[in-house]
């Protein structure tokens, strides 16, 4: 009986002995494990924290573990900071861990700026950490832009990519001038943002020539000082509100084209040639309208005469009627009537009547 009763305690110690070796195993998986992620973990940011630990970037090994979290790339904001703080530029400008994350999760190209302040700083151009990183979320190329300012590059006038060709002007004797110039320039930072772009200052620098040229008494001089063309164009501060500063404005090639004056001159008389035909034949078309008029005139007349002839006959019948008018008084007018028309027969046959024949 004892015996049965001591096989369940013997049971039960078995099953105690059993779950807490089976808890040890769980607890000591779960530590080995966790110790394999920090391995992991470690492995991963532990070169990147020695490397700010040696340059004294001061970004801890936490930072760079939330860093992670924050979609930030490790890697990258670690070799801008060292470069930063190598160039010395953390001592110049506040440029701090979150400042350089800020401006990657913005979109920014953080490299790029920080090489551009390196590169700044080294030719002793004022250029702080706001304004880079204005200029380059605005879309600039803000590296191109300091190199730029330190080596001006040369822009060609009128753009060959866009317009083949000259810059076409007159001076003022007529006599078209065609030229093509080169302008050097350098970015100015402080108008980068908001500045107008090359295309702008191609277009003004344009402008000035072909006003400096039609501005010039005669092509000659031009052609025998063209750098004084440069200087009147380069006075008129052509680069203002654009994000360059014009260094200077060369005559590249300048020709003669064709004499614009004359043949204005020439198409002018031809105009006032054509103005005066059409003036003459306006005249002649007026007077063949009052010819065509005085005919119409003449013709009514005649037709006012042969009515008034008419009523002579009227005039005769009436006098017999009241017997004012004898039968010899109407054939003595029928001999005058006879007469006269003898006489405008003999006048338009050209001969001379006969003194006698009208007593005769």
């Amino acid at each position: 009986m004892t015996e049965f009763i001591q096989r369940p305690v013997l049971f039960a110690q078995v099953e105690l002995e059993d779950g807490g070796s089976m808890f040890l195993l769980l607890g000591a998986f779960l530590l080995a494990f966790m110790l394999f992620v920090f391995l992991i973990v470690f492995a991963r940011y532990f070169q990147l924290w020695i490397q700010c630990k040696m340059t004294r970037a001061g970004i801890g090994f936490a930072n760079l573990l939330m860093m992670s979290f924050r979609k930030v790339n490790p890697s990258l904001i670690v070799r801008c900071k060292i470069m930063a703080v190598q160039a010395g530029l953390t001592k110049l400008y506040p440029i701090t861990t979150q400042a350089m994350e800020a401006h990657f999760l913005a979109g920014g190209n953080l490299p790029n700026v920080i090489k551009a302040l390196v590169a700044a700083h080294r030719a002793q151009i004022n250029l702080d950490w706001d304004t880079a990183q204005a200029i380059d979320l605005a879309g600039r190329d803000l590296r191109e832009a300091v190199q730029t300012s330190v080596y001006p590059k040369v822009i060609d006038c009128p753009d060959p990519s866009k317009k083949a060709g000259t810059l076409d002007a007159v001076a003022g004797d007529g006599i078209q001038l065609k030229a093509r110039a080169r302008v050097t320039v350098r970015t100015n930072l402080r108008q980068l943002v908001g500045g107008a772009t090359e295309e702008t200052v191609i277009a003004r620098v344009g402008q000035g020539i072909v006003q400096a040229i039609g501005s010039t008494p005669s092509y000659k001089t031009v052609l025998e000082n063209p750098d004084s063309i440069s200087r009147t164009v380069l006075g008129q501060g052509l680069e203002a509100n654009t994000a360059y500063e014009i260094v200077s404005i060369d005559i590249a090639d300048i020709d003669v084209g064709e004499n614009i004056g004359a043949r204005l001159q020439a198409d002018q008389a031809e105009a006032d040639v054509r103005v005066a035909q059409a003036n003459a034949e306006q005249r002649r078309a007026e007077a063949k309208a009052r010819e065509q008029e005085e005919i119409a005139h003449v013709q009514e007349n005649r037709a006012k005469v042969v009515l008034a002839e008419a009523e002579v006959p009227k005039a005769i019948a009436d006098s017999f009627r009241s017997q004012s008018l004898g039968l010899l008084d109407y054939y003595e007018l029928k001999n005058v009537q006879a007469d006269t028309s003898m006489r405008a027969a003999i006048a338009s046959a050209g001969g001379e009547s006969d003194p006698g024949a009208t007593t005769r």
